[in-house]
């Protein structure tokens, strides 16, 4: 059958709306609270830039809904840790994802996608507690998660085939209709990826590991453990113009004060 589907008006026939025409459902987006990390900066530049500073960054994630469907964006720190005091590294977790998400009446199962935007453990700490939703990773960090003992553990499913899995080469649009889309930034790791939310407000870019705090974007700093230097600053040059020519409203995913930007949860943004 035809996508232009009929309907028989006073006698006429006359083409239905396209499926691209009809309005877009109204997209949410919420912060979820992943974790802190107590870290050493001299890393964070390879150029000396941090030398003796340190710093507590926050390791956030992020719940889009798209009418019925629903996409977790990254899933912090590991989810033992949770109520815990700080461990040996500095990481601390007051609650799980999973234990956020019961508060808006929502279970793991309700989860369909959960994107990660590199495979650092920070970011995919709780990805274990989500085994029913379609896991989107970049193909080219995928083919490091293979081969590298430290992500096993916790891509465990899906490495075994027991997961649904989407490799992500470039963009990805996630629900089809534009209005969220993995954004293709290597450099930090092979396949890194950000976020970027299309609100009736404005659109959000979320960072991922683009950049981890205000003063790293401000010089578009490099970190000495990103994997290529030229990709980093080439995924720069892609995020600044992306963020200017859509006038999107950022937030460094290590942040808090961008993480502020958006309503403390269960509030959404729209």
């Amino acid at each position: 059958m035809s996508i232009y589907r009929c309907l028989i008006v006073a006698g006429m026939v006359l083409p239905a709306v396209p499926a691209a025409a009809q309005p877009r459902l109204q997209v949410e987006l919420l912060r979820l609270d992943c974790g802190t990390l107590d870290v050493k900066l001299e890393n964070f530049s390879d150029t000396g830039m941090y030398a003796g500073q340190k710093r507590t960054l926050a390791a956030s994630c992020y719940l889009v809904r798209n009418g019925d469907r629903y996409l977790l964006w990254d899933t912090g720190v590991d989810g033992a840790l949770a109520g815990k005091p700080k461990d040996k590294q500095g990481t601390f977790l007051k609650e799980t994802i999973a234990t956020q998400l019961s508060r808006i009446g929502l279970k793991p199962s309700n989860i369909n996608y959960v994107g990660i935007s590199h495979y650092h453990y920070d970011h995919t700490g709780q990805l274990t507690d989500f085994p029913n939703a379609t896991l989107l990773q970049g193909k080219a960090d995928w083919d490091i998660v293979k081969v590298w003992p430290p992500a096993e553990p916790r891509y465990r499913r899906w490495l075994t085939g027991g997961g649904r899995l989407e490799l992500v080469e470039g963009d990805k649009d996630v629900f089809g209709d534009g209005s969220v889309r993995m954004i293709d930034l290597p450099g930090h790791t092979e396949g890194h990826h950000a976020l970027l939310v299309k609100l009736a407000s404005g659109p959000v870019l979320i960072s991922g590991d683009q950049y981890h705090f205000t003063e790293n974007r401000t010089v578009g700093g490099v970190p000495s453990f990103n994997v290529n230097r030229a990709d980093t600053l080439a995924s720069h040059d892609r995020f600044e113009k992306l963020a200017k020519n859509l006038k999107a409203k950022v937030i460094i995913q290590h942040e808090p004060a961008d993480i502020s930007k958006l309503p403390a949860f269960p509030e959404t943004a729209k």
